[in-house]
């Protein structure tokens, strides 16, 4: 159990998860550009360094030219126009190399310093485990583009956009142990109400998030540019033919996404309702009256990016605001069951 709080490894995990977010917005934008595919070999090491000079350039442009990708879709690309999509996808491989880093060099430092108990080492541990897996998930993503279509596999993308933010939710979590306390597991304190609503809560955005996933990766979000009625009805009609497509139909999906965030609007001024009744500390209260306007902003940037036909800008501020809900869930119920405990 966690017991050491030290303001410097605080420091580290914040700025450690606040790279991971800015790594799964950029990833946003990689794709959305059709940047991802651009790279057709995973090399952790040699691919730190661009292409040098004309001829490394062309034997790179050679391999992409052996893609599905371009053989189906950019047939008519240049090497000029291949560089572009070559350094967004580049960039987005050395800013995942920078965040590794990140965790490696402070993690072992903290660790020899004995900053960093080794008793308490394990959810470090489990940090590097994570983006490991989503490090490979990635590249397993990418490969499933490069065989014989020119896309990704969404339940691959979605994998990999998961193992990322919980990553970034255990590096917050661990941080607000070190600002706020440890959690006191023994006390096995009862999960009082707004816990119970907020981790609830915080299912419902995880399983909108994935089906965000599943919409990137399907392009699920081009097959309707109106809203509330997508095809003129508000429910089309054949969306539920078959369980399968509630997981593999884009049209399904898109509708999934669409409206399953609503459940999170209702939610969540039903938990303020409860902190106030229960006189919750003002800061609480105060917390997720914020929390409704992050949630009221995510809704509208969802139906703009749909009005907008996916406009990019609109698209990733709309991921990088359910990033920040994520975020806001994670301190929500890190201070709702340090409550639950004071209880006791």
């Amino acid at each position: 159990m966690l017991k050491t709080q030290n303001k410097a490894v605080m420091n580290w995990l914040y700025i450690f998860a606040f790279v991971v977010a800015f790594l799964v917005v950029f990833g946003g934008f990689t794709r959305l550009t059709r940047s991802g595919l651009s790279i057709v070999e995973w090399n952790p090491i040699n691919g730190a360094v661009p292409p040098m000079g004309q001829h490394e350039w062309e034997k790179e442009f050679a391999k992409y030219k052996e893609s599905p990708e371009f053989q189906l879709i950019n047939q008519n690309m240049t090497l000029d126009e291949y560089k572009y999509i070559f350094f967004i996808e580049w960039f987005h491989r050395n800013l995942a190399r920078f965040a590794g880093l990140l965790y490696a060099f402070p993690v072992f430092f903290f660790l020899f310093r004995k900053t960093i108990p080794f008793k308490e080492f394990a959810i470090y541990f489990w940090m590097g485990i994570l983006f490991i897996g989503q490090a490979v998930m990635g590249w397993l993503m990418v490969y499933s583009g490069l065989v014989d279509r020119p896309a990704v596999s969404h339940f691959r993308l979605t994998a990999h956009l998961l193992l990322a933010l919980t990553l970034f939710g255990l590096a917050l979590w661990t941080a607000f142990g070190h600002r706020f306390g440890f959690h006191d597991t023994t006390k096995k304190a009862p999960w009082s109400l707004p816990t119970k609503l907020a981790v609830f809560s915080t299912i419902i955005l995880i399983v909108q998030i994935s089906y965000g996933g599943f919409t990137a990766g399907l392009k699920a979000g081009h097959v309707s540019d109106t809203w509330p009625l997508m095809f003129g009805k508000l429910i089309p009609p054949n969306l539920f033919t078959s369980f399968i497509a509630i997981f593999e139909t884009p049209q399904t999906i898109v509708f999934i996404h669409r409206w399953f965030a609503w459940l999170g609007l209702l939610l969540v001024p039903y938990v303020y309702y409860i902190v106030r009744k229960q006189n919750y500390p003002a800061d609480i209260q105060k917390g997720l009256l914020w929390l409704t306007g992050v949630v009221v902003l995510q809704i509208t940037l969802g139906v703009l990016t749909i009005l907008s036909y996916v406009n990019i800008v609109i698209a990733l501020v709309h991921q990088a605001n359910a990033i920040v809900l994520l975020g806001l869930a994670v301190y929500f119920i890190h201070r709702f069951r340090a409550l639950d405990e004071q209880k006791i």
